[in-house]
């Protein structure tokens, strides 16, 4: 299927901002924000939606840490995306929600969310968190005025983690104080460091 053709989860942005519209990470209200998600979510064309203001993509967007490391990976150069190539890492794992990850009495946020870890990660450990730190919204690019992030932060007890793609990515536990050296600065990265990581330090 032509990802442009995708049923993906979104929800009307006027009923998500109609508190008021924040730019960066939301740390506060949180339970009121998925409360809104679950109840007003719908699905449309994944091409219908990538240019309308009018509704916001829902991205779960995963941070992994051990001890004091956190996971990231890179895309090779035999990568299919090349616009994603280049030589720093990225955070953030997830992507979109669809219809697929509807489940009788299981939340489909939740269940987005770990198909999307499943889909992209081996990790042979437990999770000791999985606990959500904030809400991106960022109106600084088309691609990030329609999707909202929900990023959460997962807390591993082991390092034994890797992508599954080992073909075209690569993965690596980084100390924070090595993360800004080493990162992929994309507008949610940005965010994300600025308003979470540096306070872990």
């Amino acid at each position: 299927m032509d990802k442009n053709d995708e049923k993906v989860l979104v929800v009307k942005s006027d009923i998500i901002f109609k508190e008021g519209i924040w730019q960066g990470l939301k740390k506060d209200n949180l339970e009121y924000y998925l409360d809104l998600i679950n109840k007003n979510y719908e699905f449309k064309r994944r091409g219908d939606v990538e240019e309308d203001n009018s509704y916001q993509q829902i991205i779960p967007y995963i941070l992994f840490s051990f001890e004091d490391k956190f996971f990231a990976y890179k895309y090779l150069a035999n990568a299919g995306e090349q616009r994603l190539v280049n030589n720093n890492y990225q955070l953030g794992i997830g992507g979109h929600i669809n219809k697929d990850d509807i489940v009788s009495d299981k939340n489909i946020l939740d269940q987005g969310m770990m198909r999307e870890w499943q889909e992209e990660v081996d990790f042979k450990g437990n999770l000791l968190q999985k606990k959500l730190v904030g809400i991106i919204n960022d109106d600084s690019g088309p691609v990030e005025k329609v999707h909202l992030g929900l990023v959460f932060h997962f807390v591993g007890d082991s390092l034994d983690i890797n992508v599954i793609e080992t073909d075209k990515m690569e993965g690596k536990l980084f100390e924070l104080k090595e993360i800004e050296n080493n990162l992929s600065y994309s507008p949610w990265m940005k965010v994300v460091y600025e308003e979470y990581l540096k306070n872990l330090k």
